[in-house]
């Protein structure tokens, strides 16, 4: 039985589901492959624009599966600290995979978000959460270290370096009221209209040009790591004077022009 579900509920928009209810949608070695799988197969396809990420059920993802945490069937053979890396490395490959993706990503935080699936809602570009939405950095609560999977680099520059610590060192449960307040997710709606408000957002960036937003996503993520200001700008010039050659910006003035709505031709 598949564990993630690909959907196309508009046009231009993927809604991406991890389908385990059962056990939270926590992260199986299946679901690890198959959602690599539905970002390869996405990250390509020109008439995807958008991609909503969420879970079946009552949560989002309550992370690894410690029920499923024995050797993957890929790392037969392989002796212990080898396989261990190898699957390690598999599960942390979607952080920068989610980073990659042309298209923006919306996680829609319908539910607990621990550990993995704290890491897959930080790698997202935009959080919506839902009332009964959860987060935790659930690693230090089980023997192992706060700092996994990309999380350490990534809620610092969320939440800011404090926050980041204290939640990291704790492994404290914070609900959807808190998460707000720490700027960590957009906006909180209520339950049931996670997905719905996280397809309204994808709806107001389908409306800009592909090029333009893939861009855009680009140089945000790059210019985190930038060590200046200066270089930041000089990338934002480079990416802008390269813009100015695709044909949906002449379309853009010339709809602003005579008064319409663009159609952007991704050329």
């Amino acid at each position: 039985m598949k564990t993630v579900r690909v959907e196309r509920p508009r046009p231009g928009i993927a809604l991406v589901t991890l389908d385990r209810p059962e056990r939270l949608n926590a992260m199986s070695h299946q679901l690890v492959a198959e959602l690599h799988d539905a970002l390869d197969e996405l990250a390509p396809d020109p008439e995807c624009r958008v991609v909503v990420l969420t879970g079946a059920g009552r949560g989002f993802c309550a992370g690894l599966d410690l029920r499923d945490a024995g050797q993957a069937p890929e790392t037969a053979g392989l002796g212990r600290a080898q396989a261990g890396m190898r699957s390690q490395q598999h599960i942390a490959r979607l952080v920068p995979r989610l980073r990659a993706m042309p298209q923006p990503v919306i996680a829609a935080v319908n539910g607990p978000a621990a550990g993995g699936g704290l890491a897959l809602a930080l790698a997202s570009d935009i959080r919506i959460a839902a009332a009964s939405a959860r987060f935790n950095v659930a690693f230090v609560r089980i023997g192992l270290s706060g700092c996994d999977i990309g999380v350490s680099w990534l809620l610092p520059r969320l939440i800011g370096a404090s926050k980041a610590f204290e939640l990291m060192l704790t492994g404290r449960i914070i609900d959807s009221e808190e998460a707000d307040r720490i700027g960590l997710v957009l906006r909180v709606v209520p339950d049931g209209q996670v997905v719905d408000a996280a397809l309204e957002t994808a709806e107001l960036i389908r409306a800009n040009s592909p090029f333009g937003v893939w861009m855009t996503k680009e140089v945000a993520w790059s210019n985190l790591e930038t060590p200046s200001l200066q270089a930041a700008m000089d990338l934002e010039n480079r990416t802008q004077i390269l813009s100015t050659f695709t044909g949906d910006m002449s379309e853009a003035v010339a709809a602003f022009l005579e008064k319409r709505a663009p159609e952007f031709g991704n050329r």
